[in-house]
């Protein structure tokens, strides 16, 4: 298959190396997901890549993935997210989980949360503007 053969050339070309773990996909998948993987962790999107790859850390520390927290620890740093920074998201992930576990254990209104954040942000952007 060449369009496979030529899939491995292009990651060897940009990572160095053809991972043990992208070659344990079936060719198809890596095929269809390397150019995504290439655009939105190497390339250039809407969201700069420190900011994409905090996001990814984020998500990362929530699932609990240790492969990914390495991955995007490492890549968040080589897009030049600081020491700082970096803790600030390890504070936010576990933040947003822990308010997300208290207003789920309320079984809060969905609807009833909607409209009052509909008023927190009508009075942030009052503030915001004066």
């Amino acid at each position: 298959m060449r369009e496979y053969e030529d899939t491995l050339k292009d990651i060897e070309a940009s990572l160095g190396i053809v991972p043990g773990f992208m070659k344990a996909l079936p060719p198809d998948v890596l095929v269809g997901d390397w150019p995504l993987m290439k655009k939105y962790v190497l390339g250039e999107s809407k969201i700069p890549g420190k900011y994409r790859e905090m996001i990814a850390l984020a998500v990362a520390a929530n699932l609990k993935c240790p492969y990914c927290e390495l991955f995007h620890t490492g890549t968040a740093k080589l897009h030049g997210a600081s020491d700082d920074e970096l803790k600030e998201v390890y504070f936010l992930a576990s933040f947003t989980t822990r308010w997300s576990a208290m207003i789920h254990a309320q079984h809060y209104d969905y609807d009833k949360f909607a409209e009052e954040f509909a008023k927190i942000g009508e009075h942030l952007s009052k503030q915001a503007s004066s």
